[in-house]
């Protein structure tokens, strides 16, 4: 699961002229600033009226993901980039504001297994029946709304015309940040597993998908938890994986092509590949050891030597103990290189048949 800091998007609703809601998302927005950034959080204040969104108008159904028209590309995008949301809306008619529901109604995917907090405000009901309302629609769409919510009754919270709530309201804001953050956390799996880039892994409920400088934390922990069982097979602590920084691994994360097979928001594995020439060099091939002897490291080989299409050769390094991995590479049709190192360790190539 990556440890980038989490966007949670807080999304005025109301677009009437002259409406609370402005002074509302401010106030939220300045209020859990603080707050936001000892729990690694990027705040995002969004106007649906800044939107320019007319009455949907798509002509695909919204589960499809093909959206023909720029506004609501744009509006996909900010969403699908969004770990979970605040909605600050007012209450209609005990309900909510049909630009809400129009802008709900334009996506599908991208709101999936992200949490769903609310802010509301009116008179007699504070917005709660708002809420309420919201709570049926959102549910739908695979959004998991928070149980705890903001009420504010408009006439507590106005002094000399200004909006300026109660420090209670502040102090049910900063709950409902810290609820969402959890949830968004433990959502992360869910997300992850139906995002384009996702394909189903060979065990029951993995996945793979492309690991980048964001998942730097759990590709350092992974290597320093594979390597040193090497380290003492081959009687050496001088194995670069084992003393890698996490600025390290971030860099190599953005040069390289790496898989990443995970469960449950663990990383089980991965593997790196990069093209030179004519040659596809693999490496950072790596199992948690609880795992081994499932063919799993063989399935992320296998994976790895699809991107040789092209390449005369594909060239890999192991310890020159490391018998386990000798003797797998040997199985699938490495050869070892006749050329010595002095590292202890050992190039095998296997040549690419077209």
């Amino acid at each position: 699961m990556t440890t980038r800091c989490l966007r949670i998007l807080v999304l005025t609703c109301s677009t009437r002229p002259g409406a609370l809601g402005p002074a509302v998302g401010g106030w939220l927005t300045d209020t859990l600033a603080p707050v936001a950034k000892e729990l690694d959080v990027d705040l995002v204040p969004v106007a649906i009226g800044d939107l320019d969104l007319p009455f949907l108008d798509e002509e695909e159904h919204p589960s499809t993901g093909v959206h023909r028209h720029e506004h609501t590309r744009r509006w996909s995008r900010i969403v699908a980039e969004a770990d979970g949301f605040v909605f600050v809306t007012p209450e209609y008619n005990y309900g909510m504001p049909a630009t809400l529901k129009n802008a709900l109604d334009y996506l599908g995917p991208e709101w999936a297994w992200k949490p769903a907090g609310f802010v509301s405000y009116g008179h007699t009901s504070a917005g709660t029946r708002a809420v309420q309302h919201a709570k049926q629609v959102v549910t739908t769409l695979r959004l998991v709304p928070l149980g705890s919510t903001v009420a504010i009754r408009i006439a507590d919270a106005m002094r000399d015309d200004r909006f300026a709530p109660d420090p209670r309201h502040a102090e049910a804001a900063e709950g409902l940040l810290g609820g969402l953050v959890r949830v968004a956390h433990a959502l992360t799996p869910m997300r992850e597993r139906g995002h384009a880039d996702a394909v189903t892994g060979p065990l029951p409920g993995s996945y793979v998908r492309p690991l980048g400088p964001d998942d730097a934390a759990e590709v350092t922990v992974l290597q320093r938890c594979c390597w040193l069982e090497e380290a003492l097979i081959n009687d050496t602590l001088d194995i670069p994986a084992l003393h890698e920084t996490l600025d390290d691994v971030r860099a190599w994360l953005a040069e390289w092509d790496v898989t990443g097979l995970w469960r449950d928001g663990r990383l089980l594995g991965m593997v790196r590949t990069r093209r030179d020439g004519d040659d596809l060099h693999i490496g950072r091939l790596a199992v948690v050891p609880d795992l081994r002897g499932l063919g799993v490291g063989r399935w992320l080989l296998g994976r790895a030597e699809s991107a040789a299409e092209g390449c005369r050769r594909v060239l890999l390094t192991t310890g020159v103990a490391s018998h386990r991995n000798l003797a797998l590479y040997q199985r699938q049709g490495y050869v070892v290189l006749p050329d010595p190192r002095d590292d202890g360790a050992v190039d095998l190539a296997k040549a690419v048949t077209v």
